[in-house]
């Protein structure tokens, strides 16, 4: 691909719906992961997926760096819708339903989009389910009838009660049972959820990624900030010596 790209992802999204836009996959971001990537000279970014609580999280000030460096920055999905948001008026762009849904306030918690996964080895596989996932099945699920919609608020509300970590269908069907809501709605649920589960993470990464794509075919030309980049002794502190004041 003449331009290149690097994307940060996984769970949400896997390397291989990555490499078959003829991106080059990351990894979830850590701190510093971005600067570093940044300072190979890709022509854009795109943020999904980023490690957070015992990890160090990607700072925005590389964020910023890679912008003022003429690097695209996209988000879009987990970590990067939240960084999107908080840097659109720098030039970040974020993209797709849980982007917009954070920016406009309708979602404010960080721990929408936490979800507890595997290791690398294992394709950082997702070993519980994101709040984002869990709502928008539901109301796809009200939508369609499998479900009404007092019962899909109520479920809602359980698994927004849980803690991320512990997040699943399997683990809200079953505090729903013990509430005595809906069984048979919880039952007809149950079947719906084989092939019905709406995975907006993966939609929008996708979305992402094809937005991405978009833009190389119209050309891509260096990012102008509008903004200029304020080193500070903490950022010289990390940065390379050649990057510095």
């Amino acid at each position: 691909m003449a331009a290149h790209v690097i994307v940060f992802c996984g769970p949400s999204l896997g390397r291989r719906d990555v490499e078959r836009f003829g991106f080059e996959w990351r990894p979830p971001v850590r701190q510093g992961d971005l600067y570093r990537a940044a300072r190979q000279g890709p022509r854009v970014i795109g943020v999904v997926d980023g490690f957070f609580e015992v990890t160090p999280t990607v700072w925005h000030k590389e964020i910023l760096w890679a912008l003022a460096k003429g690097i695209h920055v996209y988000g879009a999905a987990s970590m990067g819708a939240l960084r999107a948001v908080e840097l659109e008026s720098f030039g970040m762009r974020g993209v797709g339903a849980i982007y917009q849904a954070f920016r406009s306030g309708a979602l404010v918690d960080d721990d929408e989009v936490a979800v507890m996964h595997g290791p690398c080895e294992l394709d950082f596989i997702a070993v519980a389910e994101p709040m984002v996932n869990i709502r928008a099945t539901l109301i796809e699920a009200a939508r369609r009838g499998a479900i009404t919609r007092p019962c899909a608020d109520q479920l809602e509300a359980i698994a927004k009660s849980l803690f991320y970590k512990e997040r699943s269908f399997e683990r809200v069907l079953e505090r729903a049972g013990e509430q005595k809501i809906g069984l048979d709605e919880l039952c007809r649920l149950r079947k719906w959820l084989r092939d019905n589960r709406v995975d907006q993470k993966r939609l929008d990464a996708l979305e992402m990624l094809e937005a991405i794509h978009l833009h190389l075919c119209g050309g891509v030309t260096p990012f102008q900030s509008r903004f200029e980049f304020s080193h500070t002794i903490a950022w010289d502190k990390v940065a390379d010596p050649s990057d510095r004041l």
